[in-house]
């Protein structure tokens, strides 16, 4: 398809049906661990989605080359992407949907504040700095909320904030790595491949790999799947059609949505100052994201 300058009303509907995607996924996770052990089924989820990467890759007549020639950074990326999702599931284990998503969405607070020190070009403007203040303090203030605190954990939400530093270090892998060399379909390869064999390894020290399987929990399982396979594909052909930039921007879009999943499905308090800290993060988001880019943005798939 046709390149495009801008983002059109596709494009922005694809957007948001990818954020509604992204967002709901956190729900999907906390179905998935009534059934199963957390990082067992973070395990499983990886698996299948690489048998869906394969088969698209099969199919799409698609060529993945340069993968021995990543090896270690390769390694790498995979071992930081089993640890993000160890943090993950385990932080919505403990916590609820709304204060572990406002943490693990801040992943570009934390990006940016680490890039302006390592990454050439990636200085903090004016402008960036601001939203970087801005959606540290929502952060800081959702999770000191009182009107929130009931449903949460704080151990969770210290997990969720180390699962969102994790995501955070994929970025800079891709970055600063030969990763970067590879197709997306490549780098999604690395991540699911080394994940589906660390997470099962490990899930046994965990505690025990079934819960209570029912509909629900197989319904959250496979929705995983669908987001971290083909909801990462569609992801990518919109990435090959609209600015980086432009994409970007709607990134705000999922914390805001998982709060008011989690609001409306576990009927987890929402208050006003629950709700500013939202604004807060998503206008510092949008602010920390609005920047000309000229380089070629790393392929770093949201969970």
């Amino acid at each position: 398809m046709e390149r495009k300058q801008q983002m059109d009303l596709a494009g922005a509907v694809g957007m948001v049906v990818f954020a509604t995607m992204l967002a709901f996924n956190q729900v999907a996770i906390k179905f998935t661990n009534d059934g199963f052990g957390p990082i067992f089924a973070a395990g499983v989820r990886s698996l299948l989605a690489l048998a869906v990467l394969a088969l698209w890759i099969r199919f799409s007549g698609r060529r993945v080359g340069g993968l021995r020639h990543t090896l270690w950074p390769g390694l790498m990326l995979g071992l930081l992407f089993s640890v993000e999702f160890i943090f993950l599931f385990l932080a919505l284990d403990l916590t609820s949907v709304s204060r572990a998503s406002i943490t693990f969405y801040a992943m570009p607070v934390w990006l940016a504040l680490v890039a302006h020190f390592t990454l050439p070009g990636e200085a903090l403007s004016p402008r960036r700095a601001l939203g970087l203040v801005l959606a540290m303090t929502g952060v800081a203030w959702a999770l000191a909320n009182p009107e929130s605190r009931g449903a949460g954990d704080f151990r969770g939400d210290i997990l969720a904030l180390l699962a969102s530093w994790s995501w955070a270090g994929i970025a800079l892998t891709v970055r600063l790595t030969r990763v970067s060399e590879l197709p997306a379909e490549g780098q999604l390869f690395w991540q699911l491949a080394v994940s589906a064999v660390v997470l099962c390894a490990v899930s046994p020290l965990f505690g025990p790999l079934l819960r209570e399987p029912d509909a629900l929990s197989l319904f959250g399982l496979g929705f995983g799947v669908l987001v971290a396979s083909l909801g990462f594909l569609f992801w990518l052909r919109l990435m090959g059609i609209y600015p980086a930039s432009d994409i970007a921007s709607f990134s705000f879009l999922s914390p805001v949505m998982a709060v008011a999943f989690g609001w409306m499905i576990f009927d987890e308090p929402v208050g006003l100052g629950f709700l500013g800290a939202l604004v807060l993060v998503g206008v510092g988001i949008v602010l920390i994201n609005r920047r000309r880019k000229s380089r070629k943005d790393p392929v770093v798939p949201a969970p």
